[in-house]
């Protein structure tokens, strides 16, 4: 920390009040003590002879005046003194230069941080301020990003509802109004308004899940599940549907049996949304490869499709909310968008993390679960596996 003219004035100051109050205080000591040697004979008999058997040295030399002794004790004493009274208001300037960068951040600049380095006590409490500064800007900038979110997710849900809803009362209009030439016309509109509606109820319940698996608070059902087991079951349940998409399902997990503590239902509809997800969205895919290993306490566990490339600019937000690689929203090709968004919260909630990967051979999303659900991947073990 550099000090300003004025305070190395205040320091010389404070040197020089101190070493003269210093001076007065040991001549005065002196005075009292020679007052009251002088009014004690017996005190300076044996002041004498205390002088003549103390002897210094390999002279031997004899200490006869206990004055010089005693200033010098004095003048170290008083440099001790000076030390610590310096130090003491240097540390108040330091403390009052942290109090000045601290009004100048709460005054709104708040991409200021405390540059100077100082040690000790003082210089923790540096780091922490300039610590609290960049949690609370992170904390103002998650909440930035909380508005944007809704806002988004009140714009995304008033697109998906709006447009089926009008096509279900445009329908519904002309049956109302008799606007139909046969029979025919009735069916195919009341098909098209009843498809809209399955549409809208499909949203709805993304949005129930979503919500519902958002809530960290919700409890999760806890059980030991075999890996190896839910693979096969889920290449058995997708087998069918596999097989009108010209699809193989392939179950890769080696032969011992992997396991994990898990709650089953979750963890089911987060596979259930990524082979979902493979389907749709893996155009000119040949098959959809289910993988299993354990790796020490984590299990990874991988979706993967040989269909077309994911975009490297779209993978990282594939886990947003109504998020769609295609940008025409069409439920053609896409469904709410919050599969993904479902499959990593309750992944999160299990203590683990999931990611997109995507090259010209394999579109691939990874899970990362802990064996022991009471011991979630830390941060740290996150960082290394990607």
């Amino acid at each position: 920390m550099k000090l300003t003219g004025r305070e190395k004035s205040e320091l010389f100051f404070e040197g020089v009040v101190t070493v003269i109050l210093l001076l007065l205080l040991n001549l005065s000591i002196v005075v009292l003590i020679n007052q009251a040697i002088a009014h004690n004979p017996g005190l300076q008999n044996g002041i004498f002879e205390i002088k003549r058997s103390i002897k210094l040295g390999p002279t031997d030399y004899q200490l006869w005046s206990y004055e010089n002794l005693f200033v010098a004790l004095m003048l170290i004493a008083d440099g001790f003194v000076l030390y610590w009274r310096l130090i003491r208001r240097y540390k108040q300037m330091q403390l009052r230069h942290i109090i000045s960068e601290l009004h100048y951040i709460a005054a709104g600049h708040f991409d200021h941080r405390i540059g100077f380095s100082l040690t000790g006590d003082t210089q923790r409490v540096v780091e922490s301020v300039n610590a609290l500064v960049d949690s609370a800007i992170h904390s103002m900038d998650e909440e930035r990003e909380i508005e944007r979110s809704k806002d988004a997710l009140i714009t995304n849900v008033s697109h998906d509802i709006r447009t089926p809803l009008t096509s279900i009362i445009g329908y519904l209009g002309l049956i109302e109004n008799h606007q139909y030439q046969s029979e025919d016309d009735l069916v195919k509109y009341t098909h098209i308004a009843y498809n809209k509606a399955t549409q809208m109820k499909s949203l709805v319940e993304d949005l129930f899940e979503y919500t519902k698996v958002r809530q960290t608070e919700t409890p999760l059902t806890i059980s030991r599940l075999n890996v190896t087991a839910m693979m096969e079951q889920l290449a058995a349940s997708f087998e069918l549907e596999a097989n009108k998409k010209h699809l193989k399902i392939e179950v890769e997990t080696g032969t011992a049996p992997i396991y994990l503590e898990a709650d089953a239902e979750k963890l089911g509809r987060v596979f259930n949304n990524l082979i979902t997800n493979a389907f749709k969205y893996g155009t000119g895919a040949h098959k959809v490869i289910l993988q299993a290993e354990q790796r020490g306490e984590e299990v990874v566990i991988r979706v993967a499709n040989d269909g077309q490339r994911i975009p490297a600019d779209s993978l990282g937000m594939l886990f947003e909310r109504f998020y769609r690689v295609e940008e025409s929203r069409s439920k053609a090709t896409g469904g709410s968008g919050l599969g993904l968004a479902i499959a990593q919260s309750i992944v999160q909630h299990h203590g683990g993390y999931i990611y997109a990967q995507s090259d010209d051979a394999l579109t691939s999303f990874v899970i990362h679960l802990p064996v022991k659900h009471d011991h979630p991947l830390t941060k740290k073990e996150q960082k290394i596996a990607n």
